[in-house]
């Protein structure tokens, strides 16, 4: 009797577990469809997350990405080339510098804080919006007349075309223009880009966004204000943008799922803030 017992729990139990990875399997979401993704490197670690979070949910849909640039996301789509154009504006209305990309609809996805950084041999921790200005433009070229030890100041920018540069020329600049060359101007495409010169080069200044700064540079405050989530939410911290999917036409099908899916509480209060962004409905 007690073999028998033992015989049929071995059954029933099989039974579960087989019913259980039918059950698992049931889950998966027979959703199809490619997306290709092109444009900001500043969204490029939200995108790459979500990518990889919605792939395990929908194992038939085939995702893409690249960062070559804001600019380069709407011209993609617009061109037919990528599905969602990632921007750090809303590239469907005229911003400074650009023109609006008619029949492309902007799907916010996220909150950005952009920040000044530094090479940690840098003897600032903060600097004024007036001075910022001053070392961008060109007009002071030594550390030592901001405070800082007496070197020459390396300024690194983002090459035209990139939405970190938009939101940190309008917002932390006041729409000052940036110097444009000299021994001690850089130039760089992407955040991945500006990311390695700033930890690599001494005594350079530059701007990313904050998924990208790490323990190699300091990320400075602003008129003595840090770039945190708290300070943008209290309304103190002005140097922060939306970023946004744009796409030709509302989104359909997988594209439509995808952004959803960036857009749900579920990620923007898990992966999202976690990856240092703020959730959209942390604005208002």
């Amino acid at each position: 009797m007690k073999k028998w017992m033992k015989s049929l729990t071995a059954i029933m139990v099989a039974v579960s577990l087989v019913g259980g990875a039918s059950s698992a399997a049931a889950a998966k979401s027979n959703l199809k469809g490619n997306i290709v993704i092109n444009g900001s490197s500043a969204l490029l670690p939200l995108t790459l997350q979500a990518a990889s979070e919605f792939k395990k949910e929908n194992p038939k849909v085939r995702i893409s990405a690249s960062a070559a640039g804001s600019i380069t996301g709407p011209q993609s789509v617009r061109k037919g080339i990528a599905d969602i154009g990632a921007v750090d504006w809303d590239a469907s209305k005229d911003v400074p510098g650009f023109n609006k990309f008619d029949g492309l609809v902007a799907n916010p996805v996220a909150v950005t804080v952009f920040a000044a950084v530094v090479n940690p041999n840098v003897g600032v921790n903060s600097l004024t919006t007036e001075q910022l200005q001053d070392i961008f433009s060109g007009k002071v070229t030594n550390w030592k007349e901001v405070g800082g030890s007496d070197a020459k100041i390396v300024v690194v920018n983002r090459k035209f075309g990139s939405g970190t540069r938009v939101n940190f020329q309008q917002k932390a600049l006041g729409g000052k223009e940036f110097m444009n060359k000299g021994d001690n101007y850089k130039e760089v495409g992407s955040s991945g880009d500006m990311k390695t010169t700033i930890e690599t080069t001494p005594n350079a200044i530059g701007y990313i966004d904050l998924p990208y700064v790490t323990s190699k540079m300091k990320a400075l405050s602003i008129n003595g204000v840090a770039p945190t989530e708290k300070n943008v939410l209290n309304g103190n911290y002005k140097v922060w943008g939306i970023g946004y999917y744009m796409t030709k036409g509302q989104p359909t099908g997988a594209t439509k799922a995808f952004i959803e899916y960036i857009q749900s509480s579920k990620f923007q209060n898990g992966s999202l803030k976690k990856l240092k962004f703020i959730p959209l409905s942390a604005v208002k």
